[in-house]
């Protein structure tokens, strides 16, 4: 044994899990992409895409503490898949085609299976949102984190032409707001919903809940968080949405007003979507008002558009085309002197 794993870092454990990895990272690969696992940093040809004038936007997040969930279940196939997806959902808010990925795990110890399936989630949600995982890095760290813990973070690049760029001045008054619906949690919110399962109620992840229609506590909070780039490209090549909101951290008190001007206002209506039992669950389970639910979770929908009236129904067309769910929630106004961004009826 080298002195190296005698303080707790494994290498030959690193070399197992890249030759784990390697089909998974190769079936990510996109036009443009130069080289492969191995080098110093990943490569990707801009040439490639034929743009005229382009702008890079940039994102990166990680998994909050649905981390604790994965690693209490023991399920760790899906969290990578939820890590892709809060760069990517960002990125194509700004109006940009996503083009690579790249991760960073931090753990206490380097189990080479366990590693590889949270790369299988990276690698499955770059395949969704058609970018390619060009790196990425897994540092074994045993003075900082537990053998059984692990930290996740992703970093994503896209690409958009100058004028194409979504920016808070495109929207308008009169503009018709579509929601497009979430998958359940997505990957914000859940210090709270710890707090009120697991510590206010000593609920178990196995529990199931009747509210729940059968699945379990576990399964429900770590379904994945949807992915909406096939759905938006489409309405991003046609030119036909104003602005694009990612209802992440904060629901959509916090992100639908980062999508417009001070000098709008956003009249959503209540009950013109469904909300996801989940979230009646949690409501009732932690005595949570609604403005507590509004600020913490998106409530049922992940992505809040802003169509012009006169390109809604294309917008409805190429939506229905990808096989896209989505409701007419709301519209934005001149905004009332001394009044919020966003207004609920």
């Amino acid at each position: 044994m080298s002195r190296y794993q005698e303080a707790g870092v494994d290498v030959n454990a690193g070399y197992e899990l890249v030759a784990r990895i390697k089909e998974e990272v190769a079936s990510t690969k996109q036009p443009g992409v130069l080289g492969g696992l191995g080098s110093f940093g990943g490569l990707f040809d801009l040439g490639e895409l034929n743009i005229k004038h382009p702008v890079l936007v940039s994102g990166t997040d990680g998994v909050g503490t649905k981390l604790l969930i994965a690693q209490k279940a023991d399920k760790h196939e899906t969290i990578g898949i939820d890590c892709v997806a809060m760069c990517v959902n960002d990125i194509v808010a700004q109006g940009a085609k996503p083009l690579f990925f790249l991760d960073y795990i931090a753990t206490g110890h380097n189990d080479p299976q366990k590693m590889a399936a949270i790369v299988k989630g990276v690698a499955a949600g770059c395949r969704q949102a058609k970018v390619a995982l060009i790196g990425g890095e897994t540092a074994e760290m045993p003075d900082m984190y537990s053998s059984d813990e692990y930290d996740l973070a992703g970093y994503a690049t896209g690409v958009v032409e100058k004028n194409q760029l979504l920016t808070n001045e495109k929207p308008q008054a009169g503009d018709v707001l579509i929601g497009l619906p979430s998958s359940g949690l997505h990957s914000n919110g859940f210090s709270l919903v710890r707090q009120i399962l697991f510590k206010d109620n000593e609920l178990r992840l196995s529990d199931k809940p009747k509210i729940l229609n059968g699945s379990t506590i576990g399964q429900t909070l770590l379904e994945p968080t949807r992915i909406y780039v096939k759905s938006l490209l489409p309405l991003l090549d046609a030119r036909i949405i104003a602005g694009i909101s990612h209802i992440t951290g904060g629901g959509l008190i916090e992100n639908l007003p980062r999508m417009f001007s001070d000098k709008l206002q956003a009249q959503i209506k209540l009950h013109s979507w469904p909300v996801l039992s989940i979230f009646d669950y949690l409501k009732k389970q932690g005595n949570l008002s609604n403005a507590d639910c509004f600020e913490a979770f998106n409530m049922g929908l992940g992505m809040v558009i802003a169509v012009s009236p006169t390109n809604l129904n294309r917008v409805k067309d190429i939506l229905r085309s990808e096989k896209e769910t989505f409701y007419i929630v709301g519209k934005l106004a001149n905004r009332p002197v001394d009044s919020e961004k966003i207004s609920f009826k």
